[in-house]
């Protein structure tokens, strides 16, 4: 049995259907979490001015580390793991030879 291509799961997004809004509000939603919860961490604890300073810029590292992540699982889920690409630089004919 085979399916038809139009009833695909909306799930299922391996055809490259990926919305940069979408990614965008991710990442930024995941570093902007990070953060309020860096500054609920500095408010609460109350630290010195260095112990403080540490702790956000740990804060902001985590952040950027958080949106990489993110993103980098969108992209993989939306276009698949093509680390192994047909078209690598290696495999181009040389000149003058027939393709």
């Amino acid at each position: 049995m085979t399916r038809d291509p139009d009833d695909r799961d909306p799930d299922d997004r391996a055809g490259g259907d990926l919305s940069i809004a979408r990614l965008a509000l991710a990442t930024m939603g995941t570093a902007a979490t990070v953060l309020v919860v860096v500054a609920l961490l500095i408010v609460l604890v109350e630290p010195g001015p260095i112990v403080g300073l540490v702790i956000a810029l740990v804060g902001v590292v985590v952040a950027i580390a958080g949106m990489g992540v993110v993103s980098k699982r969108m992209t993989n889920r939306a276009y698949g793991d093509q680390r192994r690409r047909p078209d690598e630089p290696g495999d181009d004919p040389k000149p003058g030879r027939a393709r």
